[in-house]
């Protein structure tokens, strides 16, 4: 034997609760038994708990490949600096200043440039990381030549 029980619910509940009953052809007292049983229910706690966890894993690897990615970005920056920083020599001081000013269009061209690359297609550390995980060069299809926009 079933006890009776009245509540009071707000006008949206309420609404949703008539809407749910009449779409799936139930009784609001069986679906409001239904979903008062399924929150007392010590299962219910459990599912969250997984469902979270779920999320915070997914999370975690998310941010685990933006550390791995960030990573590999200082590091080629790094090199190119070390690289460009031995290789160039010293200029004489009177050169210096029509050198900022190339400096600077190369710079324009430079951004200009990887606008260009980020908006359109994959990017030189996507490439990268393909590259890394091939196990073998002769098992990859030939490679996508760069375009003038890759440079």
């Amino acid at each position: 034997m079933k006890e009776r029980l009245s509540v009071y619910l707000d006008p949206p509940v309420m609404r949703a609760l008539i809407d749910y009953a009449e779409r799936r052809g139930k009784s609001k007292s069986l679906i409001a038994e239904a979903a008062i049983a399924s929150f007392l229910s010590p299962d219910a706690a459990e599912r969250q708990e997984a469902t979270f966890a779920r999320r915070l894993d997914r999370l975690s690897r998310q941010i685990e490949r933006l550390e791995r990615d960030v990573g590999i970005s200082v590091e080629a920056l790094a090199l190119f600096v070390r690289f460009w920083l031995t290789t160039t020599p010293a200029l004489p001081e009177q050169a210096q200043v029509a050198a900022r000013a190339k400096g600077a269009e190369r710079y324009d061209a430079f951004v200009e440039s990887l606008g260009r690359r980020l908006s359109k297609g994959p990017t030189l550390l996507r490439e990268v990381s393909l590259d890394i995980a091939a196990p073998d060069e002769s098992q990859t299809d030939a490679k996508p030549a760069p375009g003038p926009a890759d440079t």
